[in-house]
């Protein structure tokens, strides 16, 4: 038996892979190793497919150094946009616009390394107002909050909070120095412990290793990670990074491949960069992709909910809420 079927029987016994093994997928046939993942996709979350949104909440000014972001205020881009968190009326506008086209999840992110308490409650009463008045779920990304300011969020109506890993332990350093991956995780163990789920991945194209990005996936399997972001840089001009060349598609869909793999029951989530790769995503969501951010993302312009619809109903899926 070749490796790829080999560990896709010792996933469906109940199995993990270990690292050593993903390792070894990197030298697999990319057809045979996308086509095995997909199996696993369809046997842990048959026709599934987790869309959201997002919404820029707050923008700009950031006093966080990560070498990829156009918001940071560390340096030059072309994004001038600045202002502070929204009101409740301008979310729930948007929630409201998403909810009519079908969208079950909606995610509020802001810029800067955490809200203040004061932010915080702000915040709460906008999640009342749309989980009162729609029937869209609430997922925050507001930095490295703390597990009281997760649990007000939580009683608020918030189901889930999104905190990027960004890359593997090792790496990160070189990505950013104002905040440390151990913070990172203490956040999302806080939100876990306030009992919201979590949802963390990366950034694929920083200049990290195939290894790093196993690490990371493997972090993200340790920490009870089920939604697992798959972003593909986009080198934004100004930024440290603007240089990076931008991962092929087939490099894509090995990676998502691979994190199907180490995390069967989870929901690869195709993020930032799709558009780069052509086709809208539609190889990486037939190689173990079985989730997206749809429409405009924080600084760049996304895929519409609409052209999504569209391919994923042509592909199969149904879209539904996965893991809350």
């Amino acid at each position: 038996m070749n490796l790829v079927n080999e560990l896709k029987g010792k996933i469906f016994s109940g199995e993990a892979v270990t690292k050593e093994e993903a390792l070894r997928l990197l030298e697999a046939p990319l057809d045979e190793l996308t086509a095995a993942a997909n199996e696993i996709r369809e046997h842990f979350n048959d026709n599934t497919f987790d869309m959201c949104t997002i919404i820029n909440g707050k923008c700009g000014k950031c006093s966080e150094d990560c070498k990829y972001c156009a918001q940071s205020a560390h340096y030059h881009t072309a994004c001038e946009d600045s202002y502070p968190l929204l009101s409740t009326e301008e979310l729930l506008e948007q929630a409201k616009y998403n909810d009519k086209r079908g969208v079950l999840r909606y995610s509020i992110v802001t810029s800067g390394r955490a809200l203040s308490d004061e932010e915080v409650d702000k915040a709460c009463e906008s999640i009342r107002a749309i989980r009162t008045e729609t029937n869209i779920s609430v997922c925050v990304s507001f930095g490295l909050l703390n597990e009281d300011q997760f649990r007000r969020l939580k009683e608020a109506g918030a189901s889930r909070v999104h905190c990027n890993l960004e890359t593997s332990r090792r790496y990160f350093p070189t990505v950013c120095t104002t905040h440390t991956y151990d913070e990172k995780i203490e956040t999302l163990k806080a939100a876990k412990r306030a009992g919201l789920s979590i949802c963390s991945g990366g950034i694929m194209g920083l200049g990290e290793t195939m290894e790093d990005r196993i690490d990371m996936a493997l972090t993200a399997r340790d920490l009870g990670v089920t939604s697992i972001p798959v972003n593909l840089l986009n080198p934004i001009p100004g930024t440290p990074y603007e240089n990076n060349r931008v991962l092929s598609n087939d490099e894509l869909c090995r990676i998502v491949a691979i994190f199907r793999f180490l995390i069967p029951e989870g929901m690869i989530r195709l993020a930032g960069g799709r558009g780069l790769v052509g086709d809208k995503g539609e190889k990486c969501f037939k190689s173990g992709a079985n989730a997206a951010i749809s429409g405009d993302m924080l600084t760049t312009a996304g895929i519409t909910v609409e052209t999504d619809m569209d391919l994923l109903h042509w592909l199969g899926y149904e879209v539904k809420l996965g893991e809350q």
